[in-house]
């Protein structure tokens, strides 16, 4: 009997390709798992497919609510942004991925796990550091990196070998999906001077062409995580999907940006993520309501950090989960509903309330009736502003000295 590699697969083109070069190069069986993390993926087609290639066996994983509750809930408190835009839905997957996959290598008495990405990205530190750490007897396999094969050699190797595979030297996008976000790179994206072509999206309605009435839409949170969506309980996969299809029908959650990987370049991006978007918009939002202005200003650095890790393939780091810490400390008053107004490409926040506001109207009114007495100001100023008045004052006697 053949040792066995349990291989991640899409059912795209590089683990496509991977089947068979794991085969050939270290002549072992390989097992293949496909995950459902919201992408809309037809997992019966899926292992169809992969068995079609080589595969001897399938693993089909509904992922949809852990992925939703332990990898998308923390990121929604951490207002994760990757450099302000990415709301990093590919990372989040990532070590989830990493993570079934060392599961179904022990299951199985496997050598080895692999994965599809290339030497050139962020998934393969993603892939790389979570399984070494979880299991670091298993052999890592990552073909394409290793065979250092360009994306028109890999659709060249498939067509000699009669892969199927869902593009070609026509398509040559590459794209990954789940709740969270879609992500497009290759081909004429990689100008970053041309506006992306209107054939990359899906999720989102061009915004020239959405609808000509704009909608209104309600979140509500407890905890800091989105529980209803227009006032109906849902749990965090079901809201997520249906906000993406109301935000993206309006044009919502386009990003477009030029993103510094971890390995060392800048890479031109595109995604579509309608419903993270809104989402961490309205989260924000609400935590200026409810939470100190220490704590907002505080949180904003702890938010950076948190998303840097995990961007940088570093979910299993002790100092995720210390960060983690003080974000879910942080959000037990982080509860209440946004408003939001949804409109041809753009969105804003329109109101929001919480059983925790901090917002007092009888202090922050200019009406006559304000429990403020503006006479407190002016001690108060000659406090703040003493030591640089202090500062200022003697840097001029010095400087008439000298």
């Amino acid at each position: 009997m053949k040792d066995r590699v349990v291989l991640a697969y899409s059912g795209g083109l590089d683990t496509s390709v991977a089947v068979n070069w794991i085969q050939e190069k270290y002549n072992v069986d390989v097992v293949t798992m496909t995950l459902d993390l919201g992408q809309k993926i037809d997992l019966k087609a899926a292992e169809e497919k992969a068995k079609s290639i080589g595969a001897v066996k399938h693993y089909s994983i509904d992922a949809k609510d852990e992925f939703a509750e332990n990898y998308v809930a923390p990121a929604i408190k951490a207002n994760a942004l990757y450099e302000g835009k990415y709301p990093i839905g590919t990372a989040l997957s990532r070590p989830l991925i990493a993570s079934k996959l060392v599961e179904v290598a022990k299951k199985e008495g496997a050598v080895g796990v692999a994965h599809g990405s290339t030497g050139k990205g962020n998934d393969q530190v993603r892939f790389d550091v979570t399984m070494k750490s979880l299991a670091p007897e298993l052999k890592i396999i990552a073909p394409i990196r290793e065979w250092n094969l360009s994306r028109e050699e890999e659709i060249r190797f498939a067509e000699e070998r009669g892969i199927p595979i869902p593009v070609g030297l026509e398509s040559p996008y590459s794209v990954d999906q789940n709740l969270w976000g879609r992500s497009i790179e290759c081909g004429p994206l990689e100008q970053p001077d041309l506006e992306p072509p209107e054939e990359v999206f899906e999720w989102t309605k061009k915004p020239e062409d959405a609808p000509e009435k704009a909608e209104y839409v309600s979140v509500r949170f407890d905890r800091g995580v989105p529980v209803a969506f227009g006032g109906e309980k849902k749990s965090l996969a079901e809201l997520i999907e249906e906000l993406n299809s109301v935000a993206g029908a309006h044009g919502v959650g386009r990003v477009d940006h030029i993103e510094d990987r971890l390995v060392g370049f800048k890479s031109r991006e595109v995604y579509e993520s309608p419903a993270a978007t809104v989402i961490i918009e309205a989260h924000k939002d609400l935590e200026k309501i409810a939470l100190t202005r220490h704590e907002l200003f505080f949180k904003r650095q702890i938010e950076d950090e948190w998303t840097s890790l995990v961007y940088n393939g570093l979910w299993v780091e002790p100092l995720r989960e210390d960060l983690e810490a003080f974000i879910n400390k942080s959000q037990e008053h982080v509860a209440g509903e946004v408003k939001l107004k949804l409109y041809k490409g753009g969105f804003r926040v329109v109101g929001r309330s919480s059983p925790f506001s901090l917002y007092d109207k009888d202090l922050s009114t200019y009406d006559v009736a304000t429990t403020f007495d503006q006479r407190w100001s002016q001690g108060f100023i000659e406090l703040w502003g003493l030591p640089t008045m202090v500062a200022n004052t003697l840097r001029r006697k010095r400087g008439k000295k000298a």
